[in-house]
């Protein structure tokens, strides 16, 4: 019995490299990579709210109740009555941290769900998720790194 091994630097030099783009990103380097997560994301919210109507885990929204239904026009869909919510969604850059979310007090219970018991209002609706990241909105922020962080490192062998 034989036991061959293979063993690339490649990834670590490759990591390497990524490590050395971070560390050296100044402030502004940083500021335009959390604008464009945050740009990223707002986008990804926004095509789940008009267009996907799932969770970010892809669980679909439960449907309206039948009289909330009844209530509901033409151009009504889930989450986007008049469009104020999608309107709201938006991204703010603080320092080290890019937050993508509403201004709507609403929202929250449009995230997370509400009982009978809640007040004020009709509270008792599921929790239609939004906010948050699917596996492949994900991939697509760790690209958008990647390309960012592969023009750091052509910057760095100039």
């Amino acid at each position: 019995m034989s036991l061959d091994l293979e063993f690339s630097t490649a990834e670590l030099n490759r990591l390497g490299a990524r490590l050395e783009a971070l560390a050296n990103l100044n402030e502004q380097d940083q500021r335009d990579l959390l604008e464009g997560v945050g740009a990223l994301v707002e986008s990804q919210t926004h095509r789940r709210i008009r267009d996907e109507k799932t969770a970010p885990d892809g669980t679909p929204w439960d449907a309206w109740s039948d009289s909330y239904r009844s209530t509901r026009h033409g151009g009504n869909s889930l989450l986007m009555g008049e469009g104020h919510l999608d309107d709201s969604i938006q991204y703010i850059v603080d320092g080290d941290d890019v937050a993508i979310g509403s201004n709507l007090i609403y929202d929250a219970i449009l995230q997370l769900g509400g009982t009978p018991d809640m007040a004020p209002g009709p509270a008792a609706i599921p929790a239609r998720q939004h906010l948050g990241l699917s596996v492949d909105n994900e991939q697509d922020i760790d690209e958008l790194i990647e390309d960012f962080l592969r023009d750091q490192i052509q910057e760095l062998s100039r």
